[in-house]
């Protein structure tokens, strides 16, 4: 006997996912009524329209910024989005918001891993690599992607853990704000500034 299927159940993950309400629906009924196995339908679903979405211009946006308490440490950021429309709603704002927040507590260097450098990664690589010496070529090459994970975990915005819900990456926190929006949302840089460094 399936569930039945109620609208708060429909809202419920709709607030979510961002997902339409008929989606909504059509994914409770494949998972009978399971909240948690239709947001993952959906995730899968959407996840084939985030593809399509990241392929469209960003030409709006907005550039925000962040003084920590105390004034020692501040953030700017340049989030873009396709219209000027999300770009003044509260939901995009919310989420550039906490993207400075992220990068005033977790300071990485990078928006993305495309943009750590050649030479860094080759210098985390050896490190990793003449750490675990004298072990088998596959185990230190596992290892060492291991090891990279971490290095990209702490240094690129888009890969590291969101401060407020740690369950969550930056990137993911990113296409939840894709799906939800309809649009396709770039960070484009950030700079963080630290006072006396």
């Amino acid at each position: 006997m399936s569930t039945p299927i109620t609208a708060q159940m429909v809202n419920e993950l709709r607030s979510v996912t961002g997902a339409g309400l008929l989606d909504c629906k059509k994914a409770l009924t494949e998972a009978d009524g399971n909240v948690e196995q239709a947001t993952t339908i959906l995730r899968k679903k959407l996840g084939s329209k985030l593809d399509k979405l990241s392929s469209r211009a960003t030409k709006e946006g907005l550039i925000e910024s962040y003084i920590h308490i105390g004034g020692k440490v501040g953030v700017l950021i340049e989030v873009n989005c396709e219209t000027d429309f999300v770009a003044r709603n509260d939901a995009f704002r919310g989420f550039v918001k906490d993207l400075c927040l992220q990068i005033a507590a977790a300071n990485p260097l990078y928006v993305s891993r495309e943009q750590v450098p050649e030479a860094e990664l080759a210098k985390e690589r050896e490190i990793a690599s003449a750490a675990v010496a004298g072990k088998p070529a596959a185990v230190v090459q596992k290892i060492v992607e291991g090891k990279l994970e971490n290095y990209f975990s702490t240094v690129c915005l888009l890969d590291q853990p969101f401060v407020k819900q740690n369950d969550k990456s930056i990137k993911g926190l990113l296409a939840d704000q894709i799906a939800k929006l309809g649009e396709n949302i770039q960070v484009r840089r950030f700079t963080r500034f630290q006072l006396g460094s």
